[in-house]
């Protein structure tokens, strides 16, 4: 029996014919809701700054637990993954969770170099990614990306704040020491924007390192009113029980970073923290709900206090969660979850807090100082109104985003 087919061209034609309503017809259909919420958290879980992505990793599943598994709504698959304080390894994670995990939102980085390793990836999937730590001043610039939010602070504003501080308070020469990359360039660049007075010495040291007494010894030669030092994580603890063991703290105020003067570094270092002043976005002490709620639950959860590494961490779950809400799981919507995200409709540990229109966070910053608290333990306490308040930061302007 003989079969009827229609010439090659006459098939092509009537192919094409289907196709294009049918193609047409899928692309107007709306994005249906995901069954599930995939994030990819990379951070440094392992070596001397663990201590940093371990309170960022902490809260961030606290939020979810607290949320019942899941975030929006949608069960959430948290995939972990440690960079080992290293930017290739950080990279390769960042292709794992994207091009093979097929992952929704990336969180978790702690430092800039790592972040600026493996961010690329995120935005060329269109991928977001959400800060909980690592802000660097190019990404709040000129080279912004629609798929960045940063819920932590621009690498500069902490730096900026303790100017501010040292300058009210009349400090006339100020020695500097922050690691040699990104965010260390940024911080003493923050604190010089702020500060009016003379720059006794500036100096800059290997990422990670933990002997300070070549540094010491100039300080020391200097006799600076104030030292203010950028050194995250165990490159902190060390300088500190350096510092005061090498007798300096007789005669020279040390003024630090919140992150500087956070319990990660009170715990080791001990009662030679007492009286410390540092600036941050985050205290302990904050009189709103939800970081009420935040400090019992983490203290509950984990037997220790929090840090502002997991002040940012919860934030961060609580931004995706109420943009995967706001959304009602449709993820495919790219542009439906930005606004979402840039809405950042949540109630923040910090208390007020916007994006501006680089995604960089509005908020205020504050003076602390390490004291007991009722019960004998050594936290860091508020100081009174904000010393800049509703900050932003200096390169908003360089960004073509709206």
């Amino acid at each position: 029996m003989s079969r009827f087919r229609l010439p090659a061209a006459r098939r092509s034609i009537l192919a094409a014919a289907v196709a294009a309503p049918l193609a047409c017809l899928l692309a107007a259909s709306p994005a249906a809701a995901a069954d599930k919420v995939k994030v990819g958290f990379v951070s440094t879980l392992s070596g001397p700054s663990a201590a940093l992505g371990v309170d960022i990793r902490d809260a961030f599943l606290l939020a979810v637990k607290l949320n019942g598994g899941k975030l929006g709504g949608l069960p959430a698959d948290v995939i972990i993954g440690d960079d080992q304080f290293k930017p290739d390894v950080g990279k390769q994670l960042f292709e794992k969770n994207i091009k093979r995990d097929r992952v929704d939102f990336m969180t978790g980085v702690v430092f800039s170099n790592i972040l600026l390793a493996g961010v690329p990836e995120a935005f060329e999937s269109k991928t977001f990614y959400i800060s909980p730590n690592a802000a660097p001043s190019p990404l709040a610039g000129k080279n912004c990306d629609p798929h960045f939010f940063a819920v932590s602070w621009p690498n500069d504003a902490y730096h900026e704040a303790a100017g501010q501080h040292a300058t009210n308070k009349g400090f006339k020469s100020v020695y500097l020491i922050a690691p040699n990359y990104q965010a260390g360039k940024d911080s003493l660049s923050g604190f010089k924007r702020f500060y009016k007075g003379r720059i006794a010495g500036e100096v800059y040291t290997k990422l990670g390192q933990l002997d300070y007494s070549a540094e010491l010894a100039e300080v020391r030669a200097a006799k600076p009113d104030v030292l203010y030092t950028f050194l995250p994580g165990g490159m902190g603890i060390n300088f500190i029980k350096q510092f005061v063991g090498a007798g300096l703290s007789r005669d020279i105020t040390l003024l630090q970073p919140g992150f500087g003067a956070d319990q990660d570094i009170i715990r080791p270092v001990g009662d030679a923290m007492l009286g410390i002043f540092d600036t941050a976005h985050w205290a302990l002490d904050l009189p709103n709900a939800a970081n009420r709620k935040f400090v019992a639950e983490f203290e509950k959860e984990y037997k220790r206090l929090p840090t502002v590494y997991a002040a940012q961490g919860y934030d961060s779950a609580l931004l995706i969660d109420s943009a995967v809400r706001d959304v009602k799981g449709k993820l495919d919507d790219k542009d439906a979850v930005r606004k979402a995200l840039k809405a950042a409709r949540f109630q923040s540990v910090r208390g007020d807090f916007k994006f501006n229109t680089n995604q960089y966070p509005i908020q205020n910053y504050y003076l602390r100082v390490v004291g007991k608290d009722s019960q004998g333990r050594l936290v860091n306490k508020s100081l009174g109104e904000p010393i800049l308040k509703n900050h932003g930061d200096a390169y908003v302007q360089d960004c073509s985003m709206k």
